[in-house]
């Protein structure tokens, strides 16, 4: 079966942007520039603590 992704909603047309896939507990996240190149895999629990590290170092955040 392939992965349906879900092109990030900060992306804007054109740019490179990030793709989520969700599956069984998985969550896969990959670059558009390069679909087929490296895919973090990752647990709920450890994305959530990857988002949450992110936002914290964000300027926006």
């Amino acid at each position: 079966m392939s992965q349906r992704w879900q092109k990030s909603s900060y992306c804007s047309e054109g740019d490179s942007c990030v793709h989520i896939s969700t599956s069984h507990g998985t969550i896969r996240v990959t670059e558009s520039a390069d679909p087929t190149g490296a895919v973090l895999i990752a647990t709920p629990t450890s994305f959530d603590a990857l988002l949450t590290a992110l936002k914290k170092d964000s300027p926006r955040g």
